[in-house]
């Protein structure tokens, strides 16, 4: 019994975690649109250097000669490249009926002239 209560404690804190992670990423705009993530980007970008430094002191280390590098810098906006997705495939849908007429032709052209 207390193997099955303390597996079931395990669950629960499992889910509280999962659950605490997502609300996060929900308050922090992580989960909206593309230009909300790129934004929520930025401030980690801003804050997290200071964070460490904040740490380091607090916890006693002394940072001397170790620099963080440089946050990559990405020119990525994930909103405009799922639209030109969508717009490829809408075009491709589009020209398919034309151009499978247009395929047919062809073959039937091509198979005509094999059997002259």
């Amino acid at each position: 019994r207390i193997v099955a209560a303390f597996g079931s404690f395990r669950f629960v804190i499992k889910g509280g975690l999962a659950g605490a992670a997502v609300y996060v990423a929900y308050d922090q705009g992580l989960l909206g649109s593309g230009t909300q993530g790129a934004e929520a980007l930025r401030k980690a970008q801003a804050a997290l250097p200071p964070a460490i430094q904040e740490w380091t002191s607090y916890l006693g280390w002394e940072v001397r000669a170790v620099q963080l590098p440089p946050t990559p810098k990405f020119d990525f906006s994930p909103s405009d490249s799922w639209n030109k997705g969508v717009q490829t495939v809408m075009s491709a849908l589009s020209v398919a009926p034309t151009r499978a007429c247009e395929y047919t032709v062809e073959g039937w052209k091509y198979v005509k002239d094999l059997v002259k």
